[in-house]
């Protein structure tokens, strides 16, 4: 009976760390933080049964058990722009804060896509010309900013600019946006775990699946960020950005690379409201992150 109880006596001790308190299990340090619904690429438009469908998604995502906390939307969130007279954009526009207001209890942030930038070359003299109609519809001083919530840290983007010609959009940040960028991660707590918002990917596999390649891949540099080696190398800095979102290319695909995992999102409109992209479903991503800088994803399709 004496050895018995030594022996429990040890193994309660082996329990104890030096200072003699219980050590926590990694399990039930883990909480969740927030539940986030992340929809790109919606194409509203009053065609194709789009706002049938966008009203659907909405429903869906509202469904969802535990519920959601916050929807992201990293930017395409009217049809197109860039080609169309300030009535139709007026109209594009109007018939999305309908909808969000009509259907959707949630808190939503934005980002721009490059659907949302008023690029016509008729229309340079227009104080709404490029991106400030969609800011002013958004409420959004900058077309690129941060906040916090639960815990996280949130960037968001602002990743379409026109090239050096003025003709056609690129994937980049510039320098003003990447130093506010740098000093954003670094003025971040190296505890608190970050997101990174964006529309055009920083980094995607996607665009290695074209047809007809024989020899070699052509990236061009409205499809990927153009910076993606330098955001990168700041992202190896700061351990805790864990985790970058975007659209754009419509399809769905997930990298991890130096511990930080890049998601594309597919499209809530999936090939512009007339079916599947390729093989990607109509849907959006459904995201659970953690008190710890973990996270759990899928892609949803709502049917």
């Amino acid at each position: 009976m004496e050895r018995r109880s030594a022996l429990k006596n040890i193994g309660a001790a082996l329990l104890l760390p030096a200072t003699g308190i219980a050590s926590v299990r990694n399990d039930e340090a883990k909480k969740p933080a927030l539940r986030i619904a992340h929809i790109t690429d919606v194409h509203l438009k009053d065609q194709f049964g789009a706002p049938d469908k966008f009203t659907r998604c909405l429903h869906h995502i509202q469904q969802q058990k535990p519920g959601i906390d916050l929807m992201i939307n990293s930017g395409d969130i009217v049809f197109d722009m860039n080609k169309e007279n300030i009535d139709t954009i007026n109209a594009q526009w109007q018939l999305e804060k309908s909808i969000m207001k009509n259907e959707c209890s949630l808190s939503v942030r934005y980002c721009l896509g490059n659907h949302d930038i008023w690029w016509s070359e008729n229309n340079k003299g227009q104080a709404i010309y490029g991106k400030q109609y969609s800011m002013d519809q958004l409420g959004l001083a900058k077309p690129y900013y941060s906040f916090a919530q639960n815990g996280w840290k949130f960037l968001m983007l602002d990743s379409v600019h026109l090239d050096i010609d003025q003709t056609w959009y690129i994937g980049k940040l510039g320098d003003e946006q990447f130093a506010w960028l740098e000093a954003e991660l670094n003025n971040t707590p190296a505890h608190m775990p970050v997101m990174v918002v964006s529309h055009i990917p920083i980094l995607t596999a996607t665009l290695m699946i074209e047809d007809n390649i024989i020899n070699k891949w052509q990236m061009l540099g409205g499809d990927m960020h153009t910076d993606t080696a330098k955001i990168i190398s700041l992202f190896y800095k700061h351990p805790n950005v864990k985790l970058c979102l975007s659209g754009h290319i419509h399809l769905r695909d997930k990298v991890v690379y130096n511990n930080v995992t890049y998601l594309c999102n597919g499209a809530v409109s999936g090939a512009w409201w007339e079916g599947n992209r390729r093989e990607t479903f109509p849907g959006y991503g459904l995201i659970d992150l953690y008190n710890d800088g973990t996270f759990e994803e899928r892609y949803v399709p709502y049917g």
